[in-house]
């Protein structure tokens, strides 16, 4: 008699959804890719993405040969509970679409499908920076700022699947316009489109002191973007550092408004603005320290910085199936 197999044992395609690309992995159980896979999206149809998953999938289930326990899919935007349906995503102009059950009759394989900051959460908790966590959140900062939350190791969604969407808490009462429709939401003050909307006020009003931003992009201020201003700090302008520490600071700020209702203990700060490091981690611990409610009387969080960088998404996305196969609910 043949033993049944463990699932948990077995690799997993994790997919990647982004604005111009379908990035897709085979991912061994301890977290290592074996294999990588990628597709442009042409477009934002769904057709057009979900025939570039599953070319993605095709490509790496052949090249992999072996058994696969089933695949999962990260994407931005906002999911309902169950994960079957996208209830708005920004990237691909997608709304109340059934995606799982359209990818289930697609790939004919265990699906798991939800938020791509989600799968990057359980990512940093399972294989990164936040391994051995009883409750740790994670900061995603792009071009704006989402998120995730894990709790006794289980993925936290919400009652109606959107949990995590730090982006969109209220920092500054009528402050900047967030494309949400509301003001002063905190991705206004602390993302890589808060960095580059800052460099080009001061760009705008004070063109000397902005002169090596501005020398970047051809003397044409409403070119200044977050990257651009990265990239100067990494070479270090003056501003551009000063400009870092100043969305570092308003990371801090937000970090202890979530401490106050969570309690977590650690905070994994990751996206494409992590990587400037200790120039946005340092402030952001800095203003914790002093926001955070009850300061001297509690311990606050670790504050830390991602471990598995871009690839995050899918690696857990990939975990995430396995662990909806070996629980029944893929």
């Amino acid at each position: 008699m043949t033993a049944p197999v463990d699932v948990t044992q077995l690799p997993a395609i994790g997919i990647d959804i982004g604005g111009t690309k379908v990035a897709g992995g085979v991912v061994a159980p301890d977290g290592s890719i074996l294999d990588t896979a990628r597709r442009a999206t042409p477009g934002k149809s769904v057709s057009a993405t979900e025939d570039a998953i599953a070319a993605v999938v095709d490509e790496l289930a052949e090249r992999h040969g072996g058994e696969l326990v089933g695949v999962g899919v990260g994407a931005a935007g906002w999911f309902d509970r169950t994960g079957d349906t996208v209830l708005f995503s920004p990237h691909l102009a997608w709304r109340n679409q059934p995606l799982r059950k359209e990818l289930a009759d697609r790939l004919q394989r265990p699906l798991w499908v939800g938020n791509d900051a989600d799968a990057a959460a359980w990512a940093e908790y399972r294989y990164g920076a936040a391994r051995g966590s009883s409750l740790m959140l994670m900061i995603t900062l792009g071009t704006g700022i989402g998120g995730g939350i894990v709790i006794d190791g289980r993925l936290q969604r919400g009652a109606h699947g959107v949990a995590g969407e730090w982006g969109h808490m209220r920092v500054v009462p009528d402050g900047r316009l967030c494309a949400c429709g509301n003001r002063g939401c905190w991705e206004q003050y602390a993302s890589g489109n808060a960095l580059g909307h800052t460099a080009r006020e001061v760009a705008d009003h004070s063109p000397a002191a902005a002169a090596d931003l501005l020398d970047r992009v051809g003397g044409d201020a409403a070119r200044i973007t977050g990257e651009v201003v990265a990239t100067a700090a990494a070479d270090g302008d003056p501003l551009a550092i000063e400009l870092l520490c100043e969305v570092g600071t308003w990371l801090g700020q937000g970090i202890a408004d979530m401490a106050a209702i969570l309690d977590p203990d650690v905070v994994v700060i990751g996206g494409g603005v992590s990587v400037l490091g200790e120039t946005i981690l340092a402030p952001a611990r800095d203003r914790l320290e002093r926001a955070l409610p009850g300061r001297g009387f509690r311990p606050g969080p670790r504050v830390v910085g991602a471990e598995l960088s871009a690839q995050a998404g899918l690696v857990g996305a990939a975990d995430l199936v396995r662990q909806a196969v070996a629980e029944g609910t893929a």
